[in-house]
């Protein structure tokens, strides 16, 4: 095989906060369908949600510009998969696994990211 062919397995980025399970599932929300966290844009760091941020990482949230939906920002909790903010917002699943995804979570999209007004 090519060299530019081998991929290494990317390492499941950290996710941080009261994390309950190996799917990101927290303290707060932890239904079967709860398996994302969100690379927050004012740390650059994965947070199960937004109240796990706002408990555990000492500094205000801000939220992801518009402009940016091309940043990897959101993570599959069961396939590891790192999603674009745009391809995150635009499905309730998966794109690689196709584990569902909590369709309220859209309740709180402006919370992380800028909305449109």
């Amino acid at each position: 095989m090519p060299e530019s062919d081998h991929r290494e397995p990317r390492a499941s980025p950290l996710v941080l906060g009261p994390v309950v399970d190996e799917m990101t599932r927290c303290v707060h929300y932890r239904t079967e369908v709860d398996i994302v966290a969100i690379k927050f844009a004012c740390c650059n760091e994965y947070y199960p949600c937004h109240l796990c941020h706002e408990e555990t990482a000492g500094h205000v949230a801000t939220q992801w510009k518009h402009s940016e939906r091309d940043q990897e920002a959101v993570l599959c909790g069961a396939c590891s998969i790192e999603l674009t903010i745009a391809s995150y917002l635009a499905t309730n699943e998966c794109p690689s696994c196709r584990a569902p995804f909590n369709e309220r979570c859209r309740l709180h999209a402006h919370l992380y990211f800028e909305t449109a007004d």
